[in-house]
């Protein structure tokens, strides 16, 4: 998986069109994330109509896209992906109400329903709208490095964990999950972003905060190491309120795709604003 992730951002780095390569994934991870968070809520007694959100989180995870495909519309093309982000958003919110509208039978149920779906579009389709912002935004280094941090502070918890741990962070929600293994991740996390800033050159000679560049990469290999903790936390959550153990058995060994993705979801945003306001510099 890793060797393919690793070719495909190198093809996409020189296509002719951003994202050209990198496109289908997140489409194909987007949609079946989606069908395991609909899958997680029918575990738990809701039933939000499926079609409203796939639509929507399709409309996300493309939006950036958007303003390079009207080039020839001055005023699309200049719109900001925020602005496309913010319409898929609210077309999808529109397409959960029609759905509900049209299928509303009793009283009872609609509100937990459209609050679930409308969940999954932020949970899903929003992050992975941040993920290719950063892609488009920042490059595929950027890109990259988010995943290797955020992956390698995986690896830091659970190395440093299964060594010396002694501690339960959480125990109701992730028993095996220790304070030990949790300042391994953020070692491994900062190391890897030490990695990045040497190896990726995906920064330029200095951060717009006035900050030591060093300085600049180690913080923000800390922050998404505590947003991948989170985001691993926050998908613990959801399986464990609704009793399941892996999200599906989709990838045996690893669980489902959103056991794969979901340090990756919490990230992404953080990611995002550690480059667009210039913690690493541009």
């Amino acid at each position: 998986m890793t060797a393919a992730l690793v070719g495909l951002c190198w093809l996409d780095c020189h296509a002719q069109f951003p994202g050209a390569w990198l496109l289908p994934v997140a489409i194909g991870f987007a949609l079946l994330a989606t069908h395991e968070v609909l899958a997680l809520a029918a575990a738990a007694g809701l039933r939000p109509v499926p079609w409203p959100v796939y639509a929507g989180n399709l409309l996300l995870v493309v939006s950036p896209w958007l303003p390079r495909t009207f080039a020839g519309n001055t005023s699309l093309a200049t719109s900001d992906a925020g602005t496309w982000a913010l319409l898929a958003l609210g077309a999808g919110l529109i397409l959960i109400f029609v759905a509900e509208i049209r299928r509303y039978q009793r009283p009872g149920g609609a509100v937990a329903n459209i609050a679930s779906a409308l969940f999954a579009l932020v949970y899903v389709g929003l992050m992975f709208h941040f993920v290719v912002r950063l892609r488009l935004s920042w490059g595929v280094a950027a890109l990259g490095s988010m995943l290797l941090i955020v992956k390698a502070s995986d690896v830091g918890a659970y190395t440093v964990g299964r060594l010396i741990g002694r501690h339960k962070m959480a125990p109701r929600l992730s028993p095996g999950k220790t304070i030990e293994g949790c300042a391994g991740a953020l070692v491994f996390a900062a190391l890897a972003a030490w990695l990045c800033w040497a190896w990726l050159a995906a920064g330029p000679a200095g951060p717009r905060s006035g900050l030591p560049v060093w300085s600049g990469w180690l913080i923000y290999g800390i922050l998404l190491g505590i947003a991948g903790m989170l985001g691993d936390l926050a998908e613990s959550l959801l399986k464990r309120d609704v009793g399941r153990k892996d999200s599906s058995d989709w990838l045996p060994g690893f669980g489902g795709v959103l056991d794969i993705v979901d340090s990756l979801l919490l990230a992404a945003p953080v990611a995002w604003a550690c480059w667009q306001f210039g913690l690493l510099g541009r």
